[in-house]
């Protein structure tokens, strides 16, 4: 029987947001593996893997010659698409001086990668997140360390009746999940799992633009694409009112696995209107306490508690609510087994 790899190798994976991509290398570990990333001169994003393969060294130590990159070690020199075009000792270049790189796109102020077969690249598209981008602006956006799989970063967000728990000091909707109705939905690849809260004061999101008294329709949609980028509208508008019409926050939530029991949380939102620096900063405080404060630590402790075993393993009890994640998982499950067929 054929070993299933760790991670799903043939899918578009998050490696940072485009502001952190720069002349300066960045060493960021993603599927287990080193990467570095750097801007070439073109403006265009690389991704390589970070190891020399002479002596392993981090190229990111190293130094930038134009788009060339000297190792730090020994001096040998690799292009951006990872090959050796200079050895300091000889004119011959060694033969394996070659490091991998990755098929990269940049798109909605994110920089993917691509860590499978590239040919596949070519023809799988790029989750879309031009949502978060209005009116030209960038979105408010942050990172987060996490100590647990990615998968268990999912079940999270795709099970959003734990604003009431876990988010008392954010976002708690002052228990409206529980006069809502929930569905999950596949769309082609995608998976969808939708709140919908009509006739309910209005939610907290909408930062007195509506107020709190007023009685809307809220809703809290989110779509999810394999491996884990996942696309939340939060919306609410006056009771029988237009949703196009109403308040409406646009958030990406993006997880890329650091290791098999760590990952990083990409997330960002949209602003209510144009940038203000007290408007963004409030915005982005709120978010970071959300994320960092309260989704964070019980992401993190409910990982630890399986003491090692596979989710699976622990035989978890079914809710209902979490259907969203088991869904997501089997996917994911689903086509690990086909890339190890193939």
């Amino acid at each position: 029987m054929t070993e299933t790899k760790p991670f799903l190798e043939n899918a578009w994976y998050m490696a940072a947001w485009s502001h952190e991509v720069g002349e300066d290398m960045l060493r960021r570990r993603l599927l287990g593996e080193p990467i570095l990333l750097m801007r070439r001169q073109d403006g265009t994003a690389a991704a390589l893997v970070d190891r020399c393969p002479h002596r392993y060294a981090p190229l990111s130590k190293g130094e930038r010659e134009g788009d060339t990159i000297v190792c730090p070690y020994h001096g040998l020199t690799f292009n951006a698409a990872g090959q050796c075009v200079r050895n300091p000792f000889s004119e011959k270049i060694p033969a394996g001086a070659q490091l991998r790189s990755f098929p990269v796109v940049e798109r909605d102020h994110i920089v993917w990668f691509w860590p499978g077969d590239p040919a596949r690249a070519e023809e799988t598209p790029v989750p879309d997140f031009s949502a978060i981008v209005i009116d030209g602006h960038a979105p408010i956006t942050g990172v987060m360390p996490m100590a647990a799989n990615y998968e268990y970063g999912t079940d999270n967000l795709m099970d959003l009746s734990h604003i009431e728990f876990v988010h008392k000091g954010t976002f708690a909707g002052r228990g409206v999940i529980f006069a809502g109705t929930h569905e999950v939905k596949a769309q082609g690849d995608q998976l969808h799992s939708n709140w919908w809260m009509p006739a309910i004061p209005a939610p907290a999101h909408t930062f007195g633009i509506y107020d709190p008294a007023m009685i809307t329709d809220h809703w809290l949609d989110m779509r999810w694409e394999a491996p884990a980028s996942m696309y939340l509208q939060v919306g609410a508008c006056p009771q029988g009112g237009d949703r196009a019409e109403g308040v409406i926050a646009h958030q990406a939530h993006i997880l890329t696995p650091e290791t098999e029991g760590s990952s990083h949380y990409f997330w960002a939102t949209t602003r209510q209107g144009p940038p203000s620096p007290e408007g963004d900063a409030m915005l982005a405080g709120l978010m970071g306490a959300a994320f960092g404060e309260e989704d964070k630590p019980i992401i993190e402790a409910a990982y630890a508690n399986t003491d090692g075993a596979d989710f699976w393993e622990r035989k978890p009890l079914s809710l209902g609510i979490d259907t969203g994640g088991t869904r997501a998982r089997r996917i994911i499950e689903k086509r690990k087994k086909e890339e190890a067929a193939l």
